[in-house]
């Protein structure tokens, strides 16, 4: 290849940029440009997505464009009165969705009550969760599917605790396809915007529920 695109986002879930860059040497004659993406809000997401286009040698503004609209589209129709919310991105031990996860939250018209705009996820414990009392829990384990998100939810609700929370009691938790949407800072992140406006408006006419999320019925 003459390109390779890579993240330096997380170290954890996914390969570092120092295992590509090493990788990369071995390579002899051949050497790839390399491709770092790094984003911690929608902002950096767009700038990596223009930086990926140009290091190709294409016009992405059409494309950056587009998604804005549509992103503007789908925040004329969030909720007017805010819901607390907790967007869990790890579930043993609990983990808070960080980085573009509480812009989003924010733009779909709710209050996240844990995550920090443009900060790493970070831990919580369970006294902080009952603590806080959000009336909405959302799931989004990262890299899990919606499978692997329930079965984690369902450990999850044999914890005694889990049953005090008022978003339980009102069913409202709700489980997401965090690997295929909000963990991944690319174009799928408008469609997560869409998703929680629709979880947050009852999704009486929701157009995404069935894909990519659902409401736990445990």
């Amino acid at each position: 290849p003459t390109h390779i695109v890579t993240q330096a986002q997380c170290e954890v879930c996914a390969v570092s940029f120092n295992q590509v860059a090493t990788a990369v040497q071995t390579l002899g004659e051949a050497q790839p440009q390399l491709i770092s993406l790094q984003p911690s809000v929608l902002s950096e997401m767009f700038d990596d997505m223009k930086r990926v286009g140009e290091s190709l040698g294409l016009d992405s503004q059409k494309a950056i464009a587009t998604l804005k609209q549509r992103l503007a589209s789908i925040q004329t129709q969030a909720i007017s009165t805010p819901k607390t919310v907790a967007c869990i991105e790890w579930t043993d031990p609990l983990m808070a969705a960080g980085n573009w996860v509480p812009e989003l939250v924010t733009m779909a018209g709710g209050q996240d009550l844990f995550g920090q705009v443009g900060q790493h996820s970070d831990w919580m414990t369970w006294d902080q969760l009952l603590a806080a009392d959000p009336e909405c829990l959302i799931v989004m384990p990262c890299g899990f599917d919606l499978s692997k998100t329930e079965e984690a939810v369902n450990t999850l609700a044999k914890d005694q605790r889990w049953s005090q929370l008022s978003a339980v009691k009102s069913h409202q938790v709700f489980l997401t396809d965090g690997n295929q949407y909000f963990n991944r800072p690319g174009p799928r992140l408008v469609d997560s915007l869409q998703i929680l406006v629709d979880i947050f408006s009852s999704h009486q006419t929701s157009k995404t529920e069935g894909n990519g999320w659902r409401q736990w019925n445990g």
